[in-house]
C-alpha cells in the first residue's frame, strides 16, 4: 500500500504540473496579445523619428524574448518534462526500489521545471530592461545563451554601474541583442565577451567573439547595398542617442563591436 500510495502521489503531481503548464501558456499568450495590441496602437501614434525606433526597439525586443523563451521552452523544459513523463510512464509498483527512485527522480524533473520557469517568466514583462537594469538585462541574455551549451558567453564590468535614462538604455539593450544575434547566426563562433566600462564621462560596451570574422570593406557601398543593413541600423540608432558605433573585424579571427556613450552629470546610480 504504501508504494501504491507514493505512485498515486506521482501521477497527481505529474497532473498538476501538466495543469500549471498549460495555465502558463494561456497566460503567455494573453499577456503577449494585449501587449502587442497596445504597442501596435502606441505605434500609430507616435510621429516623431526618435519615438518611432524607440518603439520598434521595443517591439523587436519583444519579438526577440519571445523567440528565446519558445527556443528554452522546447529546448530544455520540454526535455525535462518528457524525461519526468517517462519516468512517471514507466513505474512499476512490483518493483520498490525502482518506484521510489523514479518518484524522485520525477521530484527532480519537475522542481528543476519549475525553477526554469520562474526564471523566463522575468522576461514575460517587456519593461524588464528599465526594471532589471541594462547590466542585469544583458546578464540575464548571455544566461539564456549559455544554457543553449553551444557558446561560453560572459559579462564583464569596469567601473561603477550607473543608470541611465530609460529610452538609452532599452536602443542600447537592443543593439547588443541584435550584435549577439548575428553572432549566434552568422559568426561561427563559440565564445562571447560583453565588456561594460562606467567612466566618470562616457560609458562604453565591446562585444567580441572569436568566429570567423568578415571584411568591411562593402560597408562602404551605397545606402542601397543590402550587405550591412543591419549594421548601418544599429549605427543609426547610436548616433540617435549620442553615441559612437564601431565594428573592428578579421577574417579568421573574430569581430569585436564597441558602442561609447559619452556621459552627462546627470547619469547616476546603479544600472
Amino acid at each position: 500500500m504504501p508504494n501504491l500510495s507514493h505512485d498515486i502521489i506521482a501521477i497527481i503531481l505529474g497532473t498538476l504540473f501538466t495543469l500549471l503548464i498549460i495555465s502558463f501558456i494561456i497566460i503567455f499568450i494573453v499577456i503577449y496579445q494585449k501587449r502587442h495590441q497596445g504597442f501596435l496602437k502606441e505605434k500609430e501614434d507616435l510621429q516623431t523619428g526618435f519615438q518611432q525606433i524607440l518603439l520598434q526597439s521595443q517591439l523587436e525586443i519583444q519579438e526577440q524574448t519571445l523567440q528565446t523563451i519558445s527556443q528554452e521552452i522546447h529546448d530544455n523544459i520540454g526535455q525535462v518534462l518528457s524525461l519526468a513523463k517517462l519516468n512517471l510512464g514507466t513505474m512499476d509498483i512490483a518493483k520498490p526500489d525502482q518506484l521510489q527512485q523514479k518518484i524522485d527522480d520525477s521530484k527532480g524533473l519537475i522542481g528543476k521545471a519549475i525553477q526554469d520557469l520562474r526564471d523566463i517568466s522575468k522576461s514575460l514583462n517587456t519593461d524588464y530592461v528599465s526594471e532589471m537594469g541594462l547590466t542585469q538585462a544583458i546578464g540575464y541574455e548571455l544566461e539564456l545563451i549559455r544554457k543553449s551549451g553551444e557558446f561560453t558567453a560572459s559579462l564583464q564590468t569596469n567601473g561603477l554601474p550607473i543608470k541611465l535614462e530609460a529610452q538609452k538604455e532599452l536602443i542600447i539593450f537592443r543593439i547588443i541583442q541584435e550584435v549577439i544575434n548575428n553572432i549566434i547566426k552568422h559568426a561561427r563562433a563559440n565564445s562571447i565577451l560583453v565588456l561594460l566600462t562606467y567612466e566618470p564621462h562616457a560609458f562604453s560596451i565591446s562585444i567580441n567573439d572569436n568566429g570567423s570574422g568578415f571584411d568591411l570593406t562593402p560597408l562602404n557601398a551605397g545606402e542601397n547595398s543590402k550587405f550591412g543593413l543591419g549594421i548601418r541600423n544599429m549605427h543609426k540608432r547610436a548616433n540617435l542617442i549620442g553615441a559612437d558605433f564601431t565594428i573592428a573585424s578579421t577574417l579568421g579571427a573574430g569581430t569585436t563591436v564597441t558602442l561609447v556613450l559619452p556621459l552627462t552629470a546627470g547619469a547616476s546610480g546603479n544600472s
